[in-house]
C-alpha cells in the first residue's frame, strides 16, 4: 500500500513538472513566433513586397527558410517575379553563412559582417584580418580557425554549402511541431508522455539519442524506412560507373535532409576486395533533394558484391544488397593468346591450333550466350619475312585460316594450316585492332625438317652442329665471308671458326633467352645482294652478327623450341613463373624438407648465421629452418624463421651496411643497391656467396608455396638483376640507377653534339678520392685514353662506361654471389625472366597502403581541374589490385618495391604533377618520383588511360 502511494506521488510530481515545462515552451514560441514573424516582414519590406504579405500568408510562408526556398514561393507578376527569385537566392546565401557562423560559436558578429558586406560564405575568403579582427575583438582565434577550415575547391565548398543548407531546413522543420492549434494537445501530450517515461522508461531506452518530443512526433531518421533505388539492372556489365540514391525518411514518413554528422556509410566488397566510393549528400541547387544521396563506383572485376548501406550503425530497409557485374565486350588490348610464344614452329600441311581467350578491358574472361558469335570480328594477316624483293607478299593460297569458339574452355580457336615451308609474320586482331600478344612469328618446316627439330630438342645429346657463313658483324660486310659452325644447347648458341681447319675457336656465344633475337630482314635487301638464307643475331649487348646458312630455319627453329621448353611452354609472366617454381622443387625432389635447427645471435646476426651454416650442403639448405635466437625462450613454429629471413636479408642488403651499396645518397631508404666495390675491409666474398645462397633458399621456399614462401626484402638495380639472368649492362640502365650520374652527363652528352663542346671526353673513366682529388684512370677500351669520343661514337663510350662502372668493379663480387645463388636455383632457369620480371620473382608485390600513400606524396598543380583529376588517381588506386600498384610503383619510381618505412621513406617522395595535355597516356620521370596526369573529360577515359600507360609489357625471342 505505502508502495503504490510513493509511486502515485512520483507520477503526480511529473506530470505537474511536465505541464510547467509545456507552459516555458508555450512562452517560448510566442516570443519565437513573434521574431521569426517579424523578420519575414523586414524581407518583404526591405525587399518592396509588403503589398503581398496577406499572400504569403495564405501560402502558409511564416519562416525564413521558405522564403529562401524559390519553389515555395507564389506566383506574382512579371515585374516582381525575378526580383523576389532573385532576393530569394540572396537570402539563402545570407542564412547559409549565418548557419557556418552558428556552427562555429560566431552568430553574434553576424550583422557586424553584414555591415562589412560578408553577405555570403563565398565573401568570408575576401576579408582581410585588420577588419576581421575589429568585428571579432576576442573571437579572432575562432574565426581565422574556421576561415582555414573552409575548402579551397569550388567543388567542396558547394558540397559544404549544401550541408549547411540542410542544417537550415532541418531546423526550420523542428519548429514547425510548435503550431498555435496544436499547443493544447502538444501540451497534454507531453505532460502524459513525461508520467509515461516514468513508468515504461527501460522501453524507451534504445530511443535514449532523440529528444523525447521527437520520439512522439516522430522527427527523427529512421533507418528502416530509408528507400534504396539502383539505377541500374542485374547483371551489369563492369567498367561503368553506376550509382544508386538513398532516400531518407524520418519515422514519421517526412523527408529528413541528411548531412555529414548522420554518418552516413556505403561499403562495396567483393570478396577480399574493396571498392572505393563517391558520395554525394541532397543538392547545392535543388532544396527537395535535401533528403537524397547519391552513391556512385566503378566495378572492374566481374564477380558477386555486396554492397552494405548504414546510418550510425543501423542498416537501412534491405541492406545488405547483393549485385553481379558481368564481364564486357571483348577488349583488344586485354584480349590474351593462350600459351602464347612469340616465335611458333608449324610443320606443312600439318595445321597448327591457337587458342585466344576473349578478356574484357579490365582482363576479365568474356562469357558468350548461344545466340552471340564469339568469332566474329576477328582477323588474322599474315606476312612473309624475308627472301627477295620480288617475293616479300605471298599469295593467300599458301595458307589457310579457320576460326571456332570452343563453349566447354570459352577460347576462340585458330588453326592454321600452311602449304609449303617458309617464314612468316602473323597478326591477330579484333575488330581491327592488335590483340595484346597476338604479335608472333612462324616459322614453317617441312615433314623431314620438323623430324630433325623434335630429334634435336629431345636429345640428350646437345652437340648439335650446323654449317653457315659469317658475312658481316655490326652491319660491316665482309669481302670474304667466313666459313663457321653454329652450336645449339639448351642453354646457348656458340658460333665457332676452325682455325688451320682443324682447331675450333669460340668467336661468339648467345644465350638461350627471350632477349636474343633472329632476323630474317637482312640489310642484304638494301644493298642489292641477295642471300636467300641470311639472318642476324642480336641480343642488344653483344655485336650483331650476319650469317647465311642453308638450314637457317632449322636453327631457328631449334634455338625456338629450347627456348619454349625451357620456359614451359608460354612467354607470359605468371606461366613462367609456375614453371619455375615446378621445376625448382623438381631439382630438389631428393631434399627432403625436414626441420633443421639453427641457434643465431640477434645482436651479430649475420656473423653467426654464416657460421651456423658454414657446413650446411644443399640439402641442409633444403631443410625447414627451426630458428633459435641466443638467450631468447620461444619456439618456431615458423614465426622467428619468417622473422630471421627479414632481419638476414636487412642485414646482406641494407646499403648502410657496405655489402651492397648505392650509387647516389647512401643514406636513402630507397635507393637501389648493388654490390659494392669499395666494401669494408671485413666484408669477404664468402659474403656473398652467403647473400646468393639465401636467395636462393627464399626461391626454393616460395617454390614450396603455401606458408613456406619467402620474399627477399631488397631492391636491387636493374644492372644487377640483369647480369643474375646474363644479360650485357649498357647506358641506359644509369637512368635508373645511378640517376645523379644518368642527369649530369650521360643525359647531356645523349642531347649534344660532342664534336662540338669544348671539353674533350676521351675512353677513359677518372675516379676521385673523398677529397676530390684524382686517384686513378681507368681506359674503358684499349689504348682508351688516346682515342677521343666523337659524336659517331658516344654510344660505344657510354656503353663501355657502364661495362665499367655497373659489371667490371663488381665482377667478383657478382660472380660470389651467383655461386651461391646458383647452387640453388640453376642459372637457365633464372634466365627465363628478364629484370622486371625477376625483380616480381624474388620481391613480389609487396604490400601497399592507399592511406600511408595519401598521407606522404606531393601535388604540383593547384587549378580546378587537375584537382579534380587528382581526386579521380585516388578513387582509382583505391580499387586497384596488388599488381597493378606494383605496376604503378614500377612506372613512377623505378621499382616495385617500397622501402622499408613504405612510402614515407620514398625519396624524392612520389610526386604528382599536371601535365600540360588533354587527352594523352600518363607520363614519368623515375629520377624524380614524378607521375604526369594530362586532364581528361571524365573519369572513366583517366582510369583507361592510367591503367594502360602502367600496363606495358616485354618482348621475347622473336624473328624482326
Amino acid at each position: 500500500m505505502m508502495r503504490c502511494a510513493k509511486t502515485f506521488i512520483i507520477v503526480l510530481f511529473l506530470f505537474v513538472c511536465g505541464c510547467y515545462i509545456v507552459s516555458l515552451l508555450s512562452r517560448f514560441w510566442e516570443e519565437f513566433s513573434i521574431t521569426s514573424g517579424n523578420e519575414v516582414e523586414e524581407w518583404l519590406k526591405e525587399n518592396q513586397l509588403r503589398q503581398y504579405r496577406d499572400l504569403f500568408r495564405q501560402q502558409g510562408i511564416s519562416r525564413l527558410a521558405q522564403l529562401a526556398t524559390a519553389d515555395a514561393l507564389p506566383e506574382l507578376p512579371a515585374p516582381d517575379e525575378e526580383r523576389v527569385r532573385r532576393a530569394a537566392s540572396l537570402l539563402q546565401q545570407r542564412l547559409v553563412l549565418r548557419q557556418w557562423l552558428a556552427a562555429h560559436r560566431l552568430r553574434d558578429h553576424h550583422a557586424q559582417l553584414a555591415a562589412a558586406d560578408v553577405a555570403a560564405l563565398e565573401d568570408v575568403y575576401w576579408l582581410e584580418d585588420n577588419k576581421a579582427k575589429q568585428i571579432f575583438n576576442k573571437d579572432f582565434p575562432k574565426w581565422s580557425a574556421a576561415r582555414q577550415a573552409l575548402p579551397i575547391s569550388k567543388h567542396r565548398l558547394d558540397i559544404l554549402k549544401a550541408d549547411l543548407w540542410s542544417e537550415v531546413v532541418k531546423s526550420s522543420h523542428h519548429q514547425d511541431a510548435w503550431t498555435w492549434g496544436g499547443m493544447l494537445v502538444v501540451s497534454v501530450s507531453v505532460a502524459g508522455l513525461v508520467t509515461l517515461a516514468a513508468m515504461t522508461q527501460p522501453s524507451l531506452a534504445p530511443e535514449a539519442k532523440h529528444s523525447l518530443l521527437q520520439y512522439v512526433t516522430g522527427k527523427y531518421l529512421l533507418p528502416s524506412n530509408c528507400k534504396v533505388n539502383f539505377q541500374w539492372s542485374c547483371p551489369q556489365p563492369v567498367g561503368q560507373t553506376v550509382c544508386f540514391t538513398v532516400q531518407f525518411y524520418q519515422r514519421n514518413g517526412q523527408p529528413y535532409p541528411i548531412c555529414d554528422t548522420d554518418n552516413f556509410t556505403v561499403d562495396v566488397c567483393g570478396g577480399a576486395r574493396k571498392l572505393a566510393v563517391i558520395t554525394e549528400l541532397g543538392s547545392p541547387t535543388d532544396p527537395n533533394s535535401a533528403n537524397v544521396a547519391k552513391v556512385k563506383f566503378t566495378v572492374r572485376h566481374a564477380g558477386q558484391y555486396r554492397i552494405s548501406v548504414t546510418v550510425g550503425e543501423s542498416h537501412v530497409a534491405g541492406s545488405p544488397f547483393s549485385a553481379h557485374f558481368v564481364a564486357g565486350p571483348a577488349y583488344a588490348p586485354r584480349t590474351l593468346v593462350s600459351r602464347h610464344c612469340s616465335t611458333v614452329v608449324c610443320t606443312a600441311n600439318v595445321g597448327h591450333l591457337l587458342f585466344v581467350e576473349p578478356r574484357d578491358e579490365y582482363g576479365n574472361v568474356c562469357k558468350y550466350k548461344s545466340e552471340d558469335k564469339p568469332t566474329e570480328g576477328y582477323s588474322v594477316k599474315i606476312n612473309k619475312i624475308g627472301g627477295s624483293s620480288d617475293d616479300v607478299d605471298i599469295e593467300k593460297d599458301n595458307f589457310t585460316i579457320s576460326l571456332d569458339y570452343d563453349w566447354e574452355t570459352q577460347r576462340v580457336t585458330v588453326e592454321l594450316r600452311f602449304i609449303k615451308e617458309c617464314c612468316y609474320h602473323a597478326t591477330i586482331y579484333y575488330h581491327g585492332t592488335e590483340l595484346q600478344n597476338g604479335d608472333f612469328d612462324i616459322i614453317v618446316l617441312n615433314s623431314v625438317d620438323s623430324t630433325l627439330v623434335h630429334r634435336n630438342v629431345a636429345s640428350k645429346n646437345h652437340n648439335i652442329c650446323y654449317d653457315a657463313k659469317l658475312i658481316g658483324i655490326n652491319g660491316d660486310r665482309f669481302s670474304t665471308p667466313k666459313k663457321i659452325f653454329c652450336y645449339v644447347s639448351p642453354k646457348q648458341l656458340i658460333i665457332k671458326e676452325l682455325i688451320f681447319k682443324f682447331i675450333p675457336k669460340r668467336m661468339f656465344t648467345f644465350r638461350l633467352c627471350p632477349s636474343t633475337k633472329f632476323n630474317f630482314q637482312t640489310d642484304s635487301l638494301k644493298t642489292g645482294e641477295y642471300y636467300p638464307n641470311a639472318f642476324t643475331i642480336d641480343d642488344g649487348c653483344q655485336p650483331k652478327i650476319e650469317l647465311v646458312s642453308r638450314d637457317r630455319n632449322v636453327i631457328a627453329a631449334t634455338f625456338a623450341q629450347f627456348l619454349l621448353k625451357n620456359m614451359g611452354g608460354s612467354e607470359t609472366f605468371k606461366d613462367k613463373q609456375d614453371f619455375f617454381y615446378h621445376e625448382v622443387r623438381k631439382y630438389h625432389q631428393k631434399h627432403y624438407h625436414e626441420k633443421l635447427s639453427m641457434k643465431v645471435n640477434r645482436e651479430k646476426l649475420l656473423e653467426s648465421s654464416m657460421k651456423a651454416t658454414k657446413h650446411f650442403s644443399v640439402s641442409d639448405w633444403c631443410r625447414n629452418f627451426e630458428v633459435n635466437f641466443q638467450g631468447e625462450q620461444g619456439i618456431d613454429w615458423g614465426g622467428l624463421r619468417r622473422e630471421w629471413f627479414e632481419l638476414i636479408c636487412s642485414q646482406l642488403f641494407d646499403g648502410h651496411r657496405g655489402l651492397f651499396a648505392s650509387f647516389h645518397e647512401p643514406g636513402n631508404g630507397q635507393s637501389l643497391v648493388h654490390p659494392n666495390p669499395s666494401r669494408p675491409a671485413h666484408l669477404k666474398l664468402r659474403h656473398y656467396e652467403f647473400a646468393g645462397r639465401v636467395v636462393g633458399k627464399c626461391l626454393y621456399e616460395s617454390a614450396l608455396g603455401g606458408s613456406y614462401r619467402q620474399l627477399v626484402r631488397a631492391r636491387f638495380t636493374r644492372s644487377f638483376l640483369a647480369q643474375v639472368i646474363g644479360l650485357r649492362v649498357h647506358y641506359k640502365y644509369f637512368e635508373q640507377d645511378d640517376p645523379d650520374l644518368y642527369l649530369s652527363k650521360i643525359k647531356y652528352l645523349l642531347e649534344n653534339n660532342i664534336d662540338e663542346i669544348e671539353t674533350e671526353v676521351y675512353f677513359v673513366e677518372e675516379q676521385y678520392d673523398s677529397n676530390g682529388q684524382l686517384s686513378k684512370t681507368v681506359e674503358l677500351i684499349p689504348d682508351g685514353a688516346r682515342i677521343r669520343v666523337r659524336n659517331s661514337t658516344k654510344l660505344r663510350y657510354l656503353d663501355a662506361l657502364a661495362q665499367y662502372k655497373l659489371a667490371t668493379r663488381v665482377k667478383e663480387e657478382t660472380e660470389a654471389f651467383l655461386r651461391g645463388l646458383n647452387e640453388l636455383v640453376p642459372d637457365n632457369l633464372l634466365s627465363i625472366f628478364d629484370e622486371n620480371e625477376l625483380e616480381l620473382l624474388l620481391c613480389g608485390t609487396g604490400q601497399y597502403s592507399v592511406a600511408d600513400f595519401k598521407a606522404h606524396h606531393i601535388v604540383n598543380g593547384c587549378s580546378t581541374e587537375f584537382r579534380r583529376v587528382v581526386g579521380w588517381f585516388w578513387a582509382a588506386v583505391g580499387n586497384f589490385t596488388r599488381e597493378e600498384m606494383a605496376r604503378l610503383m614500377q612506372f613512377t619510381t623505378g621499382c616495385s618495391q617500397l622501402p622499408s618505412g613504405g612510402f614515407g621513406e620514398l625519396s624524392p617522395r612520389f610526386q604528382i604533377t599536371a601535365a600540360p595535355t588533354f587527352g594523352s597516356l600518363p607520363t614519368a620521370h623515375t629520377c624524380f618520383n614524378q607521375l604526369c596526369l594530362p586532364d581528361y573529360d571524365c573519369y572513366e577515359h583517366f582510369e583507361k588511360s592510367l591503367l594502360l600507360a602502367i600496363s606495358e609489357g616485354t618482348e621475347g625471342f622473336g624473328m624482326v
